[in-house]
């Protein structure tokens, strides 16, 4: 790799340098001006550079650019551009032309008028003979040649057009030719980003190695309990990245979302499939998140159930009438012996009612109800924290 950049010489002058580095899967070498700076080994073992073909070309290993057909296109409209202009310039400040009289005696400006002339003379404006409009059709030409090499419907830039709410398929059949542009581009970025990502990984792993190992504070992601909690940089797996490359055209929500319903109804399609297809990111850490909120809110209904059950015992217990939608547990009567006619009533507690049996926690519940309902409130005070 090798730049130029400006710098001050030892004189205090103003000089230019030219900064060369030399990349092996050896060694790394840094000359400014031919002169060695530094040689060391390449940490890497790797050549950090991926090369990209933009467009594959069979029988070499670069590629083409997108423009390499519009180039000279592009130049022949913007001469014909030029020459347009320099004819509507040339017009837009026309030449005046005066016979069988002096120009030096006319006084020139516009509200002016001229009087005295001979009668011989004539006076006019050098008029625009050129017609425009088969230049204009040829610059119209040009560009629709342009737009049929480089694939680019010329709605797709901007172009005025009536509203619609036409759907992604009935995009992709109007933008085909971009589309498969999108494809071709899909094909050979997705091997070079992987690749980067790789040279990523390994660089992180030889100036960090601490970040090998799994932290859960870092909101780090186990796919399973396989996965060992130190990354080994020897594995090959380690470096199988994927890339995601989201839809270029705009999707209906509501579409895609009955769409994803009826395949997962049909068992076609997995939750985090179909978190995946609806532009989710990380679909194993939304579904992660779903999970927990579900576990809350089933412990906040939990909670709240064995708040009305004490709440329904004090007040069974204070009024002996069980509230709505609490049936009347029955009464426990124990005979005693026939012979003696006696009968035995149990004081236990009654059944059927959740929480009779636990006297402290009733008897707070109640000091509570007959607060809310009966009594007062005391005042209460907070202490303001710094934050």
């Amino acid at each position: 790799m090798k730049y130029k950049f400006w710098g001050t010489s030892l004189e205090g002058t103003r000089q230019v340098y030219t900064y060369t580095e030399i990349i092996t899967d050896e060694h790394i070498e840094e000359y400014v001006n031919d002169e060695l700076l530094d040689a060391r080994e390449n940490p890497l073992g790797t050549i950090p550079i991926v090369h990209i073909r933009n467009i594959e070309i069979s029988g070499s290993p670069w590629g083409l650019s997108d423009i390499v057909d519009l180039i000279p296109l592009n130049r022949e409209y913007n001469e014909k551009c030029t020459e347009i202009s320099d004819i509507v310039n040339y017009h837009a400040a026309p030449v005046t032309i005066i016979t069988g009289a002096k120009a030096s005696h006319l006084e020139k400006g516009a509200r002016k008028i001229w009087a005295g002339l001979p009668k011989d003379a004539n006076v006019f404006n050098l008029e625009n003979g050129v017609d425009l409009n088969g230049p204009l059709a040829y610059l119209q030409l040009i560009k629709r040649a342009m737009h049929e090499l480089t694939g680019v419907p010329e709605t797709a830039l901007g172009q005025a057009q009536a509203i619609s709410n036409t759907s992604g398929v009935a995009l992709s059949i109007q933008f085909f030719p971009l589309m498969q542009r999108y494809g071709l581009k899909q094909t050979t970025y997705t091997h070079g980003l992987r690749r980067i990502n790789e040279l990523v990984l390994r660089t992180l792993f030889l100036y960090e190695p601490e970040c090998r190992v799994y932290d859960p504070t870092t909101q780090g992601i186990r796919v399973s309990d396989e996965q060992p909690l130190v990354i080994d940089p020897r594995d090959p797996q380690v470096y199988d990245t994927k890339v995601d490359w989201p839809p270029p055209l705009p999707v209906d929500v509501l579409v895609k979302l009955n769409e994803v319903q009826a395949k997962l109804a049909l068992g076609l399609e997995s939750k985090r499939g179909a978190l995946r297809d609806l532009g989710e990111t990380f679909p194993g850490e939304k579904m992660q998140e779903i999970f927990d909120e579900r576990l809350t809110e089933s412990k906040e209904d939990g909670a709240l159930e064995y708040i009305k059950a004490q709440i329904a015992a004090a007040i069974l217990r204070s009024t002996g009438l069980p509230p709505d939608g609490v049936e009347s547990p029955p009464s426990t009567h124990s005979a005693s012996n026939s012979e003696s006619g006696s009968t035995d009533v149990s004081s236990g507690p009654l059944p059927g009612v959740p929480g009779v049996g636990q006297e402290k926690e009733t008897d707070t519940i109640l000091s509570e109800l007959v607060t809310l309902s009966r009594g007062t409130k005391l005042a209460q005070r907070r202490n303001p924290e710094n934050n």
